[in-house]
Parts: C-alpha cells; sequence; structure tokens
C-alpha cells in the first residue's frame, strides 16, 4: 500500500519555502506564476471568498472537470471516489442513509453513492454551476437518472433550504482545505440542524503541526485541534479518523456527531 503523506510543520506560504521548491522544480515556476496572476485578478474582482473560489472553479473547469477537483487524470478521478466510497461503506454507511454531500464536484464518489443509497436518497451541492453542469454530465454517463439524486447550487454553507433532523450522513471531501475558518465555522455552525440525532458528518481537510497558514487563498493547512476545537464549540463530538491515514490521498479526515 502507497504510505499517505504525513504532516508537516512547514509552512508553504513562506518565502523560504516557495524558493526551495522553486530549485527543485524549476519545470513548476511558469505554472505558478500564471496561477498566481489569475488568482491576483480573481480576488480584485470577487466579493467574498465564495465568488473567488467559484470563478477558480470556472476557469479550471473549463480546462478539465477531473481536474478542477484535484484529480490529475481520469484514472485518478475514479480511484479516488472509489477510495472515499469504500471507506464511507466501511464506516456505517447504509442504503437506506439519507446523504448529503457538501461540494459534490462532478459527482468523482457522488455517482457511487447516488448507485448505492436508496432512490432519491442522495443530495449534492455546491458553489459552482460549472462543476455541476459537469456531474450531469457523469450522471448520465453512469446512466442513473432514475435514481433521482438532487443536484443544487448555493452561496454558502448556512443549508437554510434544506430540511431539518433529515440527514443521517454528510460529507465533504477537499472542501474545508479550501475553505478559510470563518466557512468552515458557518458550515458545523448550520450542519447539526440538517442532521438527524446520532447522525454524523464526516470531512477532510490539509493538515499541519506548524503554524496554520493558506497558499493563494486556494489551499488552507490547519492544526487537528482547532477544527476539533470548533467543532465541539458547536455541540459536536468529534473523533480523528486515524485509518484514514493510512490511504493514498494527502489529505485528513475529521467525523464530528450529533449527539443523540
Amino acid at each position: 500500500m502507497t504510505e499517505p503523506v504525513p504532516p508537516t510543520r512547514r509552512n508553504r506560504a513562506s518565502l523560504s519555502y516557495k524558493l526551495r521548491y522553486a530549485a527543485k522544480n524549476p519545470d513548476k515556476i511558469k505554472p505558478y506564476l500564471a496561477r498566481t496572476a489569475r488568482d491576483l485578478k480573481l480576488r480584485v474582482t470577487s466579493r467574498d471568498h465564495v465568488a473567488y473560489y467559484r470563478a477558480v472553479m470556472r476557469s479550471d473547469a473549463a480546462k478539465s472537470p477531473e481536474a478542477a477537483v484535484g484529480s490529475r487524470s481520469r484514472e485518478r478521478w475514479l480511484k479516488l471516489g472509489q477510495m472515499q466510497f469504500d471507506y464511507l461503506l466501511k464506516h456505517g454507511l447504509k442504503p437506506d442513509d439519507r446523504m448529503l454531500e457538501i461540494g459534490c464536484g462532478n459527482l468523482r464518489a457522488g455517482w457511487r453513492f447516488i448507485d448505492y443509497l436508496d432512490t432519491g436518497n442522495y443530495y449534492g451541492i455546491d458553489i459552482s454551476p460549472d462543476i455541476l453542469l459537469a456531474a450531469q454530465d457523469t450522471l448520465v454517463r453512469q446512466d442513473l437518472a432514475d435514481k433521482l439524486p438532487h443536484l443544487t447550487l448555493v452561496n454558502d454553507l448556512t443549508l437554510r433550504f434544506l430540511p431539518s433532523d433529515h440527514f443521517s450522513v454528510v460529507h465533504a471531501h477537499s472542501v474545508f482545505s479550501h475553505s478559510p475558518l470563518s466557512v468552515i465555522d458557518e458550515c458545523l455552525a448550520n450542519v447539526g440542524r440538517v442532521l438527524v440525532p446520532g447522525g454524523f458528518f464526516d470531512f477532510t481537510f490539509d493538515r499541519t503541526e506548524g503554524a496554520e497558514h493558506h497558499v493563494l487563498r486556494e489551499d488552507f493547512y490547519y492544526r487537528t485541534e482547532t477544527l476539533t476545537s470548533l467543532a465541539e464549540k458547536h455541540g459536536f463530538t468529534a473523533r480523528f479518523m486515524d485509518d484514514w491515514e493510512q490511504l493514498p490521498h494527502g489529505q485528513s479526515k475529521i467525523r464530528v456527531t450529533n449527539p443523540a
């Protein structure tokens, strides 16, 4: 099995780290500068983080929906989706669960959840209209229209349009790794309302053991205790999922559970 990527104390936003990385990877300097220029422009023209990241997704999805959700190839897209599905199946997902996927993207894992769950039990939300159009293509390709999945565009994570005490499982892969703490706090402040008692919310994040930081306001690195403490502030019990660390994906996972 591929060894997991360990957390680090390195600050990827620091100038010294960037210079060392550039010296070791000269072929990545030009793409990084292009990304920096794009992101500076998008930050100037965007009113908040959601608008900014929606513009990032529009730019990335125009090139490749798979790359826009963080998969460098179709093969990797399939592999990572299977990994998410297998893990959740191993850790409690049942066909009669009602599932909310936050940041469903183009259904990298979502199409497998839709196929497995009872008809109508999958609800996916995302901030990007472009990636939701790609999600429709995935549904057509996998012939899943009869499972009646819900796909909805959102502007925030208040979840105010969703019913209370409805979902038994909430899932967010590679969402908080692209979110400032205010967005994570907003989600944790509201997700408990839509969860049934005893329901759980699994989310991944980029973990650091050093200073918390971000790179171009696209990639955010948090300490585990920051997110578990935030979840507990909102009334959840929080557990770091150690066995997720053994899989080849590069992120960490926390499960928060709604008190029964």
